[in-house]
């Protein structure tokens, strides 16, 4: 009898099932995928980097990273790299039809359509993927879409009980009276407002992603201990965006000097090299056996 699990030469499988045959023309997965995450990478960083410089000129936008945390910019290049790194043959031809969709979303003019297909690619990628690098790659970059498109849109949707939680730690601090996002300065003086760019959840997703793209790669055996190190990075940067917002309530010149170019890079400085620091120690056994 035949047996019937035999695979033809030349043929790639999705998932674990029917074989899908790879199209003629030796495109490889590793090209293909790469090639379509740099393009989405690219056109959903491209807005925010137009805005920046259009803002506040090349200097200062540089200075500031164009408005993208470093983390993001980390975590973009290796998720790529680690995609690049795939070695599972040539592209089929359902890797061409999901691209076709990529490519539709990411040629609309809409930055955020970018970061979906991206999210969907990735999905898709861990879906029919069995390559180590790749799937840490994809999970990486679905990583990133994050702190760039769904906590902005949670925060949409929760704006008020977002702001109103961090005013009332940046009022407890300074134990001044608060009305929803605005609080007293502590020398009487006026009132400060927190908007949307000074809210903790930002900070939150981009610790988020540092835990999960240092994790990936140094390849870290997960344990419930994951979570007390996630938190604690989380806490911290919580800490100090916090910290920061006080600093700015002790009056307006205080406020003007914090809230200055170089007081926003010096703070997002900090609260990456903490961030990073918490992922690093907690994945140090991985790291530097690897090491």
């Amino acid at each position: 009898m035949a047996d019937e699990n035999v695979v033809i030469p030349g043929s790639t499988h999705c998932g674990g099932g029917r074989a899908v045959a790879p199209i003629a023309g030796g495109l490889s997965r590793r090209e293909f995928f790469g090639g379509l995450l740099i393009l989405g990478c690219v056109n959903g960083l491209s807005s925010r980097i137009i805005d920046a410089v259009n803002g506040v000129g090349w200097a200062d936008a540089l200075l500031n990273t164009f408005g993208i945390s470093v983390i993001v910019w980390i975590s973009c290049c290796a998720g790529v790299a680690l995609l690049f790194r795939d070695q599972s043959g040539p592209a089929n031809a359902v890797d061409l039809a999901v691209g076709a969709a990529f490519l539709v979303l990411v040629a609309l003019p809409i930055s955020s359509l970018s970061w979906v297909a991206i999210a969907a690619f990735c999905i898709y990628t861990l879906a029919n993927t069995n390559g180590v690098s790749t799937r840490q790659g994809a999970v990486i970059l679905l990583a990133t879409t994050v702190p760039m498109l769904w906590s902005r849109l949670l925060f949409k949707f929760f704006a008020n009980p977002i702001l109103n939680a961090d005013a009332s730690l940046v009022s407890w601090i300074l134990g001044t009276k608060r009305s929803g996002n605005m609080i007293e300065f502590a020398d009487h003086s006026g009132e400060l407002v927190i908007f949307a760019p000074c809210s903790s959840l930002a900070n939150v997703s981009l610790a988020i992603l540092c835990w999960v793209t240092v994790s990936e790669l140094a390849v870290h055996k997960r344990s419930p201990y994951d979570i007390f190190w996630c938190f604690l990075a989380c806490a911290s940067v919580i800490a100090v965006n916090v910290t920061r917002m006080a600093m700015m309530g002790v009056s307006e010149s205080v406020y003007d000097r914090v809230h200055s170019n170089f007081g926003n890079a010096l703070t997002s400085l900090i609260i990456t090299a903490i961030t990073i620091a918490i992922c690093v120690i907690g994945t140090r056994r991985e790291l530097f056996a690897r090491v």
